[in-house]
Parts: C-alpha cells; structure tokens; sequence
C-alpha cells in the first residue's frame, strides 16, 4: 500500500504595484511567448488565448507599466510583428525569481498544515477574496495626482499619466476624502469603453476634459457593436471605445487611421491601493 502524501499545495503569484494589478502567470507566459514568436497571433496560439484577449492584456499592462512591455515593429523580412522590450524581459526574470520563492514558501505551508486549525484557514481565505479588486471598466490608467481643484460639492482631480499625458476625473468631495487623495498619491483611473466617444477632427470642440488623439490600432467587430483601440502617441497607453457598427462605417475607421477618443470626466472613477 502506498504511503499516504501531504496535501500538495499549487500557488499562482500575482504581482501588484502602487498602479495595480497587472502581472499573472498567464500574461507572463505571452510575453515569453512574444519574445520567442515575434508574432501576437503565434503567441496567443502558444498560451493559448484568443487573438483579441491577448491584445487586450498587452494593452492593459503597457497602460499601467512605467515602461512599455511590448511595441509593434514595422517593415522588415515579414512586414513587422511584436517585440518584447529590454523592460519587458527584465520583468519576466524578475516575476519567474519571484514565483520560484513564492511556490517554496507555499510547500513549506503545506507540510504544516496539519498544524494550522481548518477554520483559521477558512477565515483567512475569505479575507483574501475580500481584497481582491476586480472591474468591469475596459480602460485601466494609474499616475500619481498632480492637481486637485476642490468646489463646494465636487473635485476636479488631475493624474498624470507620463511626461506628457494627463488625465481628469471629477468626484465627489466626500469620496476624494474616503480615498484620502492628495497631491503625489498614486491613483488607478477607470473609464467603461461605453463611456468613450470617437471623432475624427482633433480640432472638434466639445464639452469633455479628456481628449486623446493617436493610430487606430485594433478594430473587434462583435455580434452588436465594435471595439476600436487607438494607440497614443508614444505607444505606452491605449483607449479603448465601443461604438456600434453604424458608427464605424460612418467615420470610416481602419487600423492605422487617426481618431480621438473623448470622455467626460465625470466618467471616470477612482481607485487607490492602501
């Protein structure tokens, strides 16, 4: 009869940032994907994830990232493709060290646990869920505060976002004092693609705070409506909005085309990490 094993115990590391969320095995694993294929859709394939999903995860974590992680290449032998940065490979050796001690702590754990009171561990468990912070919102930015204008209800809140490139939100006096925003913290900006309009003329007036302007960078046509990404100048961030198929036909939109995507402040909310 074979000799009854410990409870083995897998852990998965996720790596947080004062911007956030944004690193996980399966993003890791399409990174080392890009750096070895050169190519999102052969790396997608390898991870494997749809096309769209992975664009959607570079896009996410080249937002929140102080440098990008992965930049598109043009011409060359096969007409350009997806490179990984000198950032982007230090960072998987930096989260694959980590995992290694991460996983070596949690073996450890489970060869205790027969210490450890079932209930104690149940608690602890839901605690953990309960910080876990999860969103809906497409569009995913973080920067420190560099303005705060204060009314009588309101507050005009400006994040900076890199050199040249910031962002506004307005919320509520009160809410500004539940987060405790101050000059200098760092802050994660939420706005839902829905929220976001399109407009060809950069010189358009409009009543919105928030205006980017860059290369249309991916088109998803979905049953319903279409999600169209622009790359910014610079190539770091990415606006995500979606729009309906009419919409799209109307503006004549393709990849590589140049568009604004605009958006109130007020549709723009707020997170910090204590």
């Amino acid at each position: 009869m074979p000799t009854k094993r410990p409870p083995q115990l897998q852990g998965k590391l996720t790596v947080d940032t004062a911007m956030g969320a944004f690193l996980g095995d399966t993003r890791i694993k399409l990174l080392e994907a890009i750096a070895e294929h050169g190519s999102i859709s052969q790396a997608a394939k390898a991870v494997p994830l749809s096309y769209k999903a992975a664009w959607d995860a570079i896009d996410a974590m080249n937002n929140l990232a102080p440098e990008p992680l992965v930049v598109r290449t043009t011409g060359g032998k096969h007409g350009g493709g997806t490179e990984l940065t000198q950032y982007g490979h230090r960072l998987i050796g930096f989260y694959r060290a980590l995992e290694q001690e991460y996983q070596d702590a949690v073996t450890r754990l489970s060869e205790r646990m027969d210490e450890v009171a079932g209930s104690d561990v149940v608690d602890f468990r839901r605690f953990l869920r309960r910080m876990s912070m999860k969103s809906s919102a497409r569009n995913q930015f973080a920067g420190p505060i560099i303005e705060i204008k204060q009314s009588v209800v309101d507050c005009e809140v400006r994040i900076q976002l890199d050199d040249n490139l910031d962002l506004t939100a307005i919320i509520t006096r009160e809410s500004a004092e539940n987060l405790g925003l101050k000059i200098g913290r760092e802050v994660t900006a939420f706005v839902k693609s829905s929220s976001i309009l399109l407009m060809l003329d950069a010189n358009a007036r409009t009543s919105a705070r928030n205006r980017y302007c860059g290369k249309v960078s991916n088109i998803h046509e979905g049953p319903v409506n279409t999600e169209v990404s622009i790359t910014l100048p610079g190539g770091r961030h990415i606006v995500t909005a979606v729009i309906t198929h009419e919409s799209l036909e109307k503006l004549e939109l393709k990849v590589g085309s140049t568009a604004c995507a605009v958006f109130k402040a007020s549709s723009v909310f707020l997170a910090v990490i204590e």
